[in-house]
């Protein structure tokens, strides 16, 4: 009995000793993994990313590069949050979000005088403006004179009239026979069929395309055919002055990521509807998708290169700005607030 239990006590002894032996290079392994892992956490660069508005098919790209993993294959972790009431603008030029949707009108003023925001027009997400006005059919709004005795939908801001006014007046009209009302507009094809209003202000990459959806029959013209000054960059993407001077690398890998998910949104825009609508649910599923087709065709439009913002646009209206006093604190300066420097 105990020649046998002297020989258990050994087999356990030796099996005791054989598994430690073997266990240690697992160890090693497993903390080997856990470093590397760690190295990898380290260099992931953390990006906020604050949108305009809620998530619509300005942003298709977005959030295609986000589900697609571009931005993880680029060694970044990007979040994307709401904008707060002041703005992408305050939150970009704090540093707390180091990119974010803005428009070269609305910016404008965050570039002039003592109070400029540290902030940099990094890329285009549209080429073109595609905003213009939007009536109904057939009661000669069709061009800016015919808003003459017409109710206009006005968020009564001196940019916006003074546009109203130059294209109204270039087609011969008179601006002061506009109606202007104050805007409660939040469904354009309510209002129109309403006739609490006769025109509005649109992006028709989505409130247009919602009236073809919604089968109502209207107007429009578009304010860069009118006046070409007004072709100006609505909307882009805007970037923090500090980071861009910091870390140029992590913003050029940035906007390379995401301009593979505006490539694929253009090639694709059923699967990049699908993404978006995956991303934000409470979107309409058959607006959604039409409003993609419609803009994959305009992400780039007749340049080469998404996100190329063309200086001589930017100028002609930031110039048209200084011209007609349309900015207070200063006049913006040639080439003001963006920077192609950093597209792929």
């Amino acid at each position: 009995m105990k020649k046998k239990l002297l020989a258990l006590f050994l087999a356990a002894a030796t099996a005791f000793s054989l598994t430690a032996c073997g266990s240690a290079p697992a160890k090693s392994d497993e903390q080997d993994q856990a470093e590397t892992s760690k190295g990898e956490a380290s260099d992931t660069k953390k990006i906020t990313f604050v949108l305009d508005w809620t998530p619509n098919t300005n942003h298709t790209g977005l959030y295609v590069a986000q589900e697609k993993g571009y931005f993880t294959e680029a060694g970044l972790e990007v979040e994307i949050v709401q904008p707060p009431e002041d703005g992408a603008e305050a939150l970009v030029a704090s540093g707390k979000a180091q990119f974010g949707v803005s428009f070269q009108d609305t910016m404008a003023p965050a570039l002039v005088g003592d109070a400029a925001l540290p902030i940099t027009a990094v890329a285009a997400l549209v080429q073109h403006n595609t905003s213009g006005i939007i009536s109904r059919q057939g009661e000669g709004m069709d061009r800016p004179k015919g808003l003459e005795g017409k109710k206009y939908a006005t968020w009564d801001a001196p940019v916006e009239k003074a546009m109203l006014k130059n294209v109204v007046e270039t087609d011969g009209g008179d601006f002061s026979q506009v109606e202007l009302i104050p805007s409660t507009v939040t469904d354009e094809v309510s209002a129109l069929e309403s006739k609490s209003v006769d025109a509005i202000w649109i992006f028709y990459g989505w409130a247009g395309v919602a009236t073809e959806v919604a089968g109502l029959e209207t107007d429009y013209f578009a304010f860069k055919d009118i006046n070409p000054v007004f072709d100006y960059y609505t909307p882009v993407v805007i970037a923090n002055n500090s980071f861009l001077e910091e870390d140029p690398d992590t913003a050029k890998a940035f906007l390379t990521a995401l301009k593979k998910g505006y490539e694929d949104a253009i090639d694709d825009p059923d699967a990049a509807a699908d993404i978006l609508l995956e991303a934000a649910p409470e979107l309409d599923p058959e607006l959604t998708r039409a409003s993609q087709q419609w803009l994959s065709q305009e992400y780039k439009s007749d340049v080469e290169q998404w996100g190329y913002m063309d200086p001589e646009r930017w100028n002609a209206f930031y110039s048209w700005l200084n011209e007609n006093d349309l900015v207070e604190g200063g006049e913006l300066a040639e080439n003001a607030g963006f920077s192609n420097d950093y597209l792929s």
